[in-house]
């Protein structure tokens, strides 16, 4: 009888180490996917260059047109609606948060350093760009592991010829 309690003990814990290997490895690719994903919406938004300045011969960055096509990037490579809430097929559960937004453009002298103690986030740019961090929650297959939350860093800048 105690052979029978002892194996189904260890049948217990090896599905919860089982569980939680599981849902650390999910966890771990959510957090690359996300970080591409943002990489790809701050250098998207990096690139849209605002037609009126490039007109004086000056390289700026419009600020609409960056945050619109940052907004795209994010959409289309986290499966996300129009509001930051997952669509169907995306890995996601829960809304995709944009926790910081920053445009810098000509009006700051440069090298510039952007800094954001809420994240202990600091970046030198060396021309205008963009900073964008995101807060994504991992959605859990288990209930073995803590709630993840990540704010999840991009900085972009506008690539010159």
């Amino acid at each position: 009888m105690y052979k029978l309690l002892l194996v189904l003990l260890m049948s217990m814990l090896w599905l919860s180490a089982h569980a939680a290997q599981a849902d650390e490895e999910r966890a771990v690719r959510m957090l690359f996917e996300a970080k591409h994903a943002v990489n790809r919406a701050a250098h998207a938004a990096a690139q849209q260059l605002d037609e009126e300045e490039l007109a004086e011969g000056r390289f700026d960055i419009d600020k609409a047109r960056a945050e619109a096509a940052a907004a795209i990037y994010l959409q289309e490579n986290l499966f996300l609606d129009g509001e930051g809430r997952p669509a169907a097929g995306s890995r996601l559960k829960a809304a995709v948060v944009v926790e910081a937004w920053e445009v810098i453009g000509r009006e700051h002298s440069f090298p510039y350093v952007y800094r954001d103690s809420r994240f202990d986030y600091e970046v030198t740019l060396d021309r205008p760009g963009v900073v964008l961090i995101v807060r994504i929650e991992h959605p859990r297959l288990f209930s073995v592991m803590e709630p993840i939350v990540w704010h999840v860093k991009g900085t972009a800048q506008l690539v010159l010829p």
